[in-house]
């Protein structure tokens, strides 16, 4: 048994028992995968995969449970390298954060701008999804952190924390009947079109239910998880919109208003996540501080 047979099932089941994607994955053919596979399962005694033919179609009971012990031991093997990284090239590598779009455009820039400065060998990417996806995106390595509102504390591999609490607003154009609203209700909410986020995204469900428990039913138009996208079709008046209070900007939204929503709609709670176990490198803490305290003075 040795870890290259362990990193080949890994990443078979990763690309969903796709061999061929596996080997392109790993740099190497198919053969050599499949026969590294074979050996493994000689050792061990059980096969890790049911087959039909040469094709793999679905993991053996035994095999779910190799899986998980490959991804743990695979995730200790990326551990060991990093300590190694951060004693020898504690300013260098690679840094992969896991963003839902109001994040990425409303929430890290600052934070990056002044991690970038100080740590221009550390090359940053930034991937944007789902928070499952995100999720997932960490727990399998791909990425060093996420950040997100919803979901991520329902992974038990994942450590998570609050980062920062907000609210909903609501967005209408200068001239909407909505914007002179001394005292704004659901029900006067309710009686419009409502333009929002996707179920998926940013408290999407804490408003629906918000909704339900008042007893009302709501037009939704249309949906995006991109809150610009949002307000591109408040202005064309298509509805009025719900985002985060956080993603309204006076200067770039001047031609809407942004109605309180904090007595109407839950307090939200964006959190942080990295895998369980994870060892992260300084520069990712440090990043973490620096987000941290850019958000309590803000």
């Amino acid at each position: 048994m040795n870890l290259q047979q362990i990193r080949y099932v890994r990443e078979i089941a990763r690309h969903k028992l796709n061999l061929s994607a596996a080997a392109e994955a790993l740099h190497t053919s198919q053969p050599g995968v499949s026969r590294q596979v074979r050996e493994l399962e000689s050792e061990l005694g059980v096969d890790v995969f049911v087959r039909q033919g040469k094709r793999l179609t679905a993991l053996t009971p035994a095999g779910e449970s190799v899986v998980k012990i490959a991804d743990r031991l695979w995730a200790e093997v990326e551990n060991l390298k990093r300590v190694g990284q951060e004693y020898t090239k504690a300013e260098e590598g690679n840094f992969v954060i896991a963003a839902t779009h109001m994040q990425a455009r409303y929430i890290l820039p600052p934070a990056i701008r002044v991690f970038t400065a100080k740590y221009p060998q550390v090359r940053l990417s930034i991937h944007q999804g789902s928070p499952r996806d995100l999720a997932n995106g960490v727990i399998s390595g791909e990425a060093d952190i996420a950040v997100a509102t919803e979901t991520l504390d329902r992974f038990s591999e994942l450590v998570t924390e609050p980062l920062y609490r907000w609210h909903h607003c609501i967005v209408v154009p200068k001239n909407h009947a909505l914007a002179q609203e001394k005292k704004l209700t659901l029900d006067r909410i309710a009686a419009y079109p409502l333009v929002t986020y996707d179920a998926a995204f940013t408290g999407r469900t804490a408003l629906d239910e918000t909704f339900a428990q008042a007893g009302l039913e709501t037009n939704v138009v249309l949906t995006a998880i991109d809150t610009d996208v949002i307000k591109t079709y408040v202005r064309q008046g298509m509805g009025i919109g719900i985002i985060a209070g956080v993603a309204f900007d006076a200067e770039r939204d001047f031609d809407l208003v942004a109605l309180d929503g904090s007595k109407l709609f839950p307090e939200r709670v964006t959190k942080l996540a990295w895998r369980k176990g994870a060892y992260l490198r300084g520069y990712v803490k440090d990043f973490i501080d620096i987000l941290s305290q850019q958000l309590k003075q803000r």
